[in-house]
């Protein structure tokens, strides 16, 4: 599906850069915070060769891209302390 968006030229040419992309971004953005789009899913639409790419991203962005708390941290800690004396 291909979605067209008019801007008003003024807005094209402030701020420097691709307006396009910005908005892309924004809206893809929009999307993983929400659900709606995987890592996959925002790789393919932004055209990112790799997930890191898309982490690098994201945290840009200020978007965590993994449920992955302070709480995950310690269990793996405690973990590796029995397991790798």
């Amino acid at each position: 599906m291909t979605i067209t968006v008019s801007f008003p030229e003024e807005l094209l040419t402030s701020g420097g850069g691709n307006v396009a992309r910005r908005v892309l971004e924004r809206i893809v953005l929009e999307a993983f915070k929400s659900g709606q789009l995987t890592i996959a899913q925002v790789r393919c639409v932004l055209g990112f060769d790799t997930r890191m790419q898309v982490h690098e991203f994201l945290a840009d962005q200020g978007v965590p891209w993994a449920d992955y708390s302070v709480e995950d941290a310690e269990r793996e800690r405690e973990l590796l302390k029995k397991v790798l004396p």
